[in-house]
């Protein structure tokens, strides 16, 4: 009986996870992404500390839409002359991947947390498009995004959780991409809840990220502590134990006044 139920409740979550194509008055040309749209989401609708007003861009909906319109239409597969650098490839999943997740958090009702049974739901099983291609966000993000071989990436995807790295106010553009992930991922490490350190007890704990995804890092450098210390100006001993902090897949939305 648990089990059927545990499947029930699975394959209602997922029928609320699939996310339909924006439906937008214009169709999608096959020039460069509309960056500028997917900017004044980010300007209009997240604070300073990457809180994302989630009700607000459901009621004003034509930018976000938009943007991910394109994502649904155009990628770096399929239109691979609109993207001619590994840093206009980087540029575009990076921004892709954050728009899909914030369009998806609306389009399931914009709820609570994606802990539990709905984690499962919203990242593996419901489908979004990227370049006309059926995917989801977990595939994405480890079929190609991780694909690309840049560790920094896990410091600028943001999956609208309270754990996820801070989403900053700007988009990642090919020309600043390098800068960017360097700013990202120095900013995350700086961070109490990310890096918090014993002294007394010898220990740091890291943010779960670096637990979900060490393969990536350990492939830039020794260990997970020498990897932190390359973002930080304050180094943490390398003998220290490392221990994770629990991940809060509460969603990360404004606090409403």
């Amino acid at each position: 009986m648990l089990k059927f139920f545990g499947l029930f409740m699975v394959s209602v979550l997922v029928g609320c996870a699939s996310v339909p194509a924006p439906r937008l008055a214009t169709a999608v040309e096959g020039g460069a992404p509309p960056y500028a749209a997917w900017a004044r989401v980010l300007e209009k609708h997240v604070d300073m500390e990457g809180r994302v007003n989630f009700a607000a861009v459901a009621r004003d909906r034509a930018d976000l839409d938009q943007f991910v319109a394109y994502v649904y239409a155009i990628s770096p597969a399929n239109r691979p002359d609109l993207f001619p650098t590994a840093q206009h490839v980087l540029a575009f999943h990076i921004n892709a991947y954050n728009a899909l997740a914030m369009h998806k958090v609306i389009a399931t009702g914009i709820p609570e947390t994606l802990g539990g049974l709905r984690k499962v739901a919203f990242f593996a099983m419901g489908k979004v498009q990227v370049g006309g291609d059926a995917i989801s966000l977990y595939d994405y993000e480890n079929k190609i995004i991780r694909a690309l071989k840049e560790p920094r990436v896990h410091f600028a995807l943001n999956c609208m959780s309270v754990s996820c790295p801070r989403l900053p106010r700007e988009v990642f553009l090919p020309e600043t991409i390098d800068v960017q992930l360097e700013q990202e991922t120095r900013a995350f490490f700086a961070e109490a809840r990310n890096t918090g350190i014993d002294a007394q007890r010898q220990i740091v704990t890291l943010s779960e990220i670096l637990k979900f995804y060490p393969e990536d890092f350990l492939a830039v450098a020794p260990s997970l502590v020498a990897y932190v210390n390359r973002y930080r100006d304050v180094k943490i001993p390398e003998f220290y134990k490392v221990e994770f902090a629990d991940y809060d897949w509460t969603i990360n939305r404004q606090p409403q006044r």
